[in-house]
């Protein structure tokens, strides 16, 4: 581990402006620097970097953090290896310190595991390019028209029908093969040691750095299974690793999308026609570690499954991961009985680029695939289709969103608004709901919360004066857990390194954009504008009257909730009168 003190003297030796302007120019904005952000394909300049506090972060796609976490981002790295490189650009040398037995196991092991699916990756490389029984395979990546560069640049192998090819393999470079049956790729029996992999195209699986952690096996021929991949290691886990990731990543940068596919076949289809942004599944559903990757590296996802019915569940079990990370998603539909492999077999780059063109948005999709499916045409398929709706309905965050496609729902199915909000259980659209459907609080751009956020970033005293009345009287959400995390950490931490402490994506983005940009608080007089933000909040949480008024106007006057609602409302009349 790299100590604490050596991460804060590279940091202090070396500029955020010098360090980004490496990767791209830029020009003095006021107090700011800015210039083209290198996460996003954008014509005017949203990147600022603030030398002062030494924060960089972009209005366009939302990227923002410490130093660390520019370098991090733009080459992949992991927080270690970015301090390592900048203290090597600093001239600091890391004296990391001694690691505990356990650590320095782990280490080795992990060391060791890797140089084994080297090894492997080597030996199914060699025999499909120089063994006779690699001819099959070769033959076969022919007639799929897949090019010695292509070949190459997924690592292509073939693993021969014998029972311990790899195992001897191993042997001779003198592997432990105990680590390679942690590994899955061989095993041992009662009768010796033999490979899992037999007569398969090897797709070797990679992570985001390019290291082999797995691999998969597909047969020539009709067999079944066709893909077998490497079990669960501990290197491995296909919950978390999206196939092609590594070679996707130049191309999101610059484009700042994301392609999902299911098969390995399907990615090479893909990168081979020129679309390299994509990704694969290996094997498995899509899953919310998953979205949480994509959303580190994009914008917004495209996804790309068989329009089969498996294919149709697919792409809605992903719609509703998407809506939950709030990344905005789209579905790019192939004709009936395609794949995206024998679609780019008989079209061209530009033909599924005018698919890619017509992607609709996922919730669109899956409302109009659910009334392909359940015509609207009684009561009972109505209220089914609605019910199917509103679970997923509930996760879209944007309430313009929300309000054009509740319209939308109901003018498809010939309901009101009004039945749609009752089936729902009488919720209203308001901000307020949406805060509470997502487990997050006001919009990002919330003047009066940015504000007092900013005030204690800035000001030691109006720290002391939240601490004094309480954080969650006058901030809520995001804005919330970052001031916990202040109020929580040394006094005397540099911000831009709170940064680092900041594990949520979002919350990041929004400590990012107040720290570039709240030069407004200089030199004011901090207690004025803390009690007018008090006060303006205090207004604004009174407000929800108006949604109280609409939810008691869908309620049974007698039920208990109604009397419920009815004495709140009272209640914030009163406060409001003092105001």
């Amino acid at each position: 581990m790299i100590p604490e003190e050596k991460v804060r003297e590279v940091a202090e030796r070396l500029s955020i402006v010098e360090v980004v302007s490496d990767y791209l120019p830029l020009r003095r904005a006021g107090s700011n620097f800015s210039g083209l952000c290198p996460f996003h394909a954008e014509k005017t300049p949203s990147f600022n970097v603030n030398p002062a506090r030494e924060i960089f972060h972009c209005f366009g796609c939302g990227a923002g953090g410490n130093v660390f976490s520019f370098i991090m981002k733009i080459e992949g790295l992991s927080f270690p290896e970015a301090v390592k490189l900048l203290a090597r650009k600093s001239g600091i040398e890391i004296e990391e310190r001694q690691l505990t037995p356990a650590e320095r196991k782990s280490q080795d092991e992990h060391v060791q595991f890797l140089k084994i699916n080297d090894l492997t990756t080597a030996y199914y490389r060699s025999v499909l390019l120089n063994s006779a029984e690699g001819e099959p395979a070769r033959k076969y990546l022919a007639n799929r028209s897949v090019e010695p560069d292509i070949s190459e640049a997924y690592r292509l192998g073939f693993a021969p029908d014998r029972r311990d090819g790899l195992v001897k393999h191993l042997k001779n470079n003198g592997a432990d093969l105990d680590s390679a049956v942690k590994l899955g790729i061989v095993r041992k029996s009662d009768s010796g040691w033999y490979d899992l992999f037999r007569n398969r195209l090897i797709f070797p699986i990679r992570d985001g750095r390019g290291q082999v952690i797995a691999f998969a096996g597909r047969v020539l021929d009709a067999t079944l299974p066709k893909y077998i991949n490497s079990p669960e290691s501990p290197l491995y886990h296909k919950s978390s690793v999206l196939f092609g990731l590594d070679m996707a990543l130049p191309s999101i940068r610059t484009g700042n999308a994301i392609i999902i596919v299911e098969g390995y076949f399907d990615h090479l289809a893909l990168y081979r026609a020129g679309v390299q942004n994509v990704v694969a599944t290996c094997g498995t559903a899509l899953t919310g570690t998953h979205a949480g990757l994509i959303k580190r590296h994009a914008e917004r996802v495209y996804t790309l499954f068989d329009s089969d019915n498996a294919g149709k569940k697919a792409t809605i079990r992903s719609m509703e991961l998407f809506l939950e990370q709030r990344i905005p998603a789209y579905v790019i539909t192939l004709p009936a009985g395609d794949d995206p492999d024998s679609f780019l077999t008989a079209h061209t780059a530009d033909d599924f680029a005018a698919l890619r063109a017509k992607a609709r948005p996922a919730f669109e999709y899956f409302v109009h695939s659910l009334l392909a499916e359940t015509p609207p045409d009684s009561v009972d398929s109505k209220v089914r289709v609605i019910d199917d709706i509103v679970p997923r309905f509930r996760k879209i965050a944007d309430l313009v969103e929300r309000d054009l496609y509740e319209k939308e729902i109901c003018r498809l199915l010939g309901i009101t608004v009004h039945a749609f909000r009752k089936r729902m259980g009488g919720g209203v659209l308001s901000s307020r709901d949406s805060t509470q459907n997502q487990g997050n609080s006001l919009p990002a751009y919330d003047n009066v919360q940015d504000t007092l956020l900013a005030l204690l970033l800035n000001y030691p005293e109006a720290r002391s004066e939240i601490e004094r009345i309480g954080l969650e009287t006058v901030l809520t959400g995001d804005h919330l857990e970052i001031a916990r995390l202040l109020m929580d950490s040394d006094h005397g931490l540099d911000l831009s390194r709170l940064s680092e402490l900041i594990e949520n994506p979002e919350q990041k983005t929004l400590f990012s954009r107040i720290m570039v940009s709240d030069g407004y608080l200089a030199d004011i007089e901090w207690r004025t504008v803390f009690d007018q933000c008090t006060r303006s909040h205090e207004k604004k949480q009174l407000s929800s009257i108006k949604d109280i008024a609409s939810r008691l106007a869908v309620l049974d006057a007698n039920s208990e909730e109604y009397g419920l609602l009815l004495k709140q409302a009272d209640s914030l009349r009163t406060r409001k009168s003092k105001l």
